[in-house]
């Protein structure tokens, strides 16, 4: 999978030098990365019952505190 987005990005969208297939895999890598995390962050038991946006709020109120 992790071979098989980019390289049918780089033929779709009809790409021909080295460099461009490398620049897709490299944001679809770092795309993946950034979706990984902020799931990772959602599945935290501290926002159960909030929504990440007020628990942002009640976090940074904490800290400013």
């Amino acid at each position: 999978m992790g071979f098989a987005v980019p390289i049918t990005l780089f033929l779709l969208l009809g790409l021909h030098s080295i460099p461009d297939l490398v620049t897709i895999a490299a944001v679809t890598f770092f795309s993946w990365g950034v979706a990984d995390l902020l799931g990772t962050i959602l599945q935290r038991p501290r926002l159960k019952d909030r929504s990440p946006g007020k628990a942002l709020r009640e976090d940074w109120d904490r800290r400013a505190k």
